[in-house]
């Protein structure tokens, strides 16, 4: 049978709680429908990218799915109709891969921190990084820039 990756985004506002029970709800379909689950993984409440319909975050899970095609679209029928999840993605694959996906080894080594940064936010130089040397702009904002010298007069515009 086909092997698939399948990944699906739940609304910010559904506990973690509800989520699981969404993810079975959701392995039964694959699973009364001839399909196997191979690996679920829960990774937890995540920021996007951008906002999906007025979300910000979403509960992410994954499936490694080992079924036929028309159990992979019947589990995406479903999804559509779920007001519960804001966007999924199923990519066919080779093989499953059986150990820990690289989000999950990630938030093990990090302590729970996402991408080593404390709320999402780079500690030491906050969001814009090392700004190092500025040259001549000087530190000012009120002279906007380097010294341009006297402009002296425009003249008249038209």
């Amino acid at each position: 049978m086909p092997l698939y990756e399948h990944i699906f985004i739940a609304r910010q506002d559904i506990s973690p709680a509800q989520v699981e029970g969404l993810t079975e709800t959701l392995q039964k379909i694959v699973t009364e429908n001839g399909g196997k689950i191979a690996k679920s993984e829960y990774w937890g409440l995540r920021s996007l990218q951008y906002k999906i319909k007025k979300n910000r975050k979403g509960h992410y899970s994954l499936f490694n799915i080992d079924a036929p095609a028309p159990v992979v679209h019947e589990l995406e029928r479903q999804e559509k109709i779920n007001e519960d999840i804001l966007r999924s993605l199923t990519i066919r694959v080779e093989e499953l891969d059986e150990t820990p996906s690289p989000v999950l080894s990630r938030r093990d080594r990090d302590g729970g921190r996402e991408g080593g940064r404390e709320g999402g936010r780079d500690r030491e130089f906050g969001d814009r990084g090392d700004r190092g040397d500025r040259g001549d702009r000087g530190g000012d904002r009120g002279d906007r820039g380097g010294d341009r010298g006297d402009r002296g007069d425009r003249g008249r515009r038209f």
